[in-house]
């Protein structure tokens, strides 16, 4: 993941919102050294603490990643990869994603923004969802729209590879 982009859209979302480094910890819940050393660009945050920065926020996550550039899939530390289809549309208040989860891979997500709701299509393989507390297991060609604004989790229950698009939905978001 280009860490350069991250710490420099972290210094500028915390400075337009004008908020101290003990601010945007108390908002984001990630440490104000953790921060600090992201922005500094001394530290590679984990998707897990890139959502609650965006999170606390209450701005998607393509405010603070690269916008699509390549047919590439990113990847963060531990992390299951993805690409940026479609960055954050301020008009629809959404933004699109591909995921690959490895065999036997397995992601968990904390709470998004209240009323964010998340799309996945499996394009293919077999993967289970955690949504609304129970896992739904879901092949390709299935759909699945769930409340993101709760714990939820993806995993890869086989011995192959997956791959399934998600659509983000922010229905209160701000406007990078």
């Amino acid at each position: 993941m280009p860490q350069p982009e991250i710490a420099k859209n972290l210094k500028t979302h915390r400075t337009n919102s004008s908020w101290s480094l003990t601010k945007a910890a108390a908002e984001t819940g990630v440490s104000k050294a953790m921060l600090g050393q992201i922005e500094r660009g001394e530290s590679s945050p984990t998707i897990a603490t890139l959502w609650k920065i965006a999170t606390g926020f209450h701005l998607p996550l393509t405010a603070f990643i690269e916008a699509p550039s390549s047919d590439e899939f990113m990847q963060f530390k531990n992390g299951i990869r993805f690409k940026t289809l479609f960055a954050f549309d301020p008009i629809l208040k959404t933004e699109m994603f591909a995921h690959c989860l490895e065999p036997h891979q397995s992601q968990l997500s904390a709470a998004h923004d209240n009323g964010v709701v998340e799309d996945i299509v499996v394009l293919t393989g077999e993967v289970e969802i955690l949504a609304e507390e129970k896992w739904v297991y879901l092949q390709t060609g299935d759909t699945l729209r769930f409340a993101a604004d709760q714990p939820h989790g993806y995993r890869n229950p086989t011995s192959q590879p997956a791959t399934f698009h998600n659509i983000m939905h922010y229905p209160r978001l701000k406007t990078p």
